[in-house]
C-alpha cells in the first residue's frame, strides 16, 4: 500500500521516513556532509596503517566521479566528509559510499580472517548543506573531530584529518572564522 503523498512531496513518491535510517535524496548539486559509523562502534581502523589505506580509498572513491573533498576526518570507528558534488548532481554519492564501504569491508574481512562477516557500517547519512552557517559549522566540526574525541590536543596533529591542510592553506583570518562556528548541535545529532 502506497502512502498518500502531498503535492509538496512530489518527486518523493514511494519513499518513507523510517526511524532507523535517514532517507537518501541526492537530486541536487551542492555541498554535502557525509558521516558513517562502524557497526556497534567497532574500531575497524585501530591502526595507523588501516587509517592510511581507508583515507586513501576515501580520496580515490570521491575523486573518481568528480567530487571535490573539502574536509575529512577518519577515526577508528567513524568518518566525516564535507565535499562538493560534481557538476550535474549528487546522484553518484550513493554509489561512491556503497563502493567505499564494500571495498573496506572486503579488505577488513581479508585482514581479519573473517570472510563471512558483512554489514560493518551503520548510520551512513548525508546532509545537503544549503545554509552558509550550517556549512561553516560542519567544516569546523569535521576539522575538529579528532580533538573533540580527545585523540590529540590540536586537531591539526591528527594525520587522518583535513585540519592541518586547512590551517596550512587558508588565511589565518579564515581559519579563525571557521573555528568560531559552534558544532555542539551537530555533535549531539551524531551521538558524539
Amino acid at each position: 500500500m502506497t502512502p498518500d503523498v502531498s503535492s509538496e512531496e512530489e518527486g518523493l513518491r514511494g519513499t518513507r521516513h523510517w526511524p532507523h535510517a535517514p532517507p537518501h535524496r541526492l537530486s541536487e548539486s551542492g555541498v554535502y556532509f557525509v558521516t558513517a559509523r562502524a557497526r556497534d562502534q567497532k574500531h575497524l581502523f585501530h591502526t595507523p596503517e588501516r587509517r592510511d589505506w581507508f583515507e586513501q580509498m576515501l580520496f580515490d572513491a570521491l575523486a573518481e566521479p568528480g567530487w571535490k573533498l573539502e574536509a575529512w576526518a577518519v577515526l577508528s570507528n567513524h568518518y566525516h566528509v564535507v565535499a562538493h558534488s560534481p557538476t550535474g548532481g549528487a546522484e553518484t554519492l550513493r554509489t561512491v559510499i556503497q563502493k567505499l564501504h564494500s571495498l573496506a569491508t572486503k579488505r577488513l574481512n581479508l585482514e581479519d580472517g573473517t570472510p563471512g562477516r558483512s554489514r560493518l557500517w551503520q548510520n551512513y547519512r548525508e546532509t545537503h548543506l544549503t545554509y552558509p552557517q550550517s556549512y561553516l559549522a560542519r567544516l569546523n566540526y569535521v576539522h575538529q573531530n579528532p580533538r573533540h574525541h580527545g585523540l590529540v590536543p590540536l586537531a591539526s596533529q591528527w594525520k587522518w584529518c583535513s585540519a592541518a591542510a586547512f590551517k596550512r592553506e587558508a588565511t589565518p583570518a579564515w581559519v579563525q572564522t571557521i573555528a568560531s562556528f559552534p558544532f555542539d548541535e551537530i555533535a549531539a545529532e551524531d551521538g558524539e
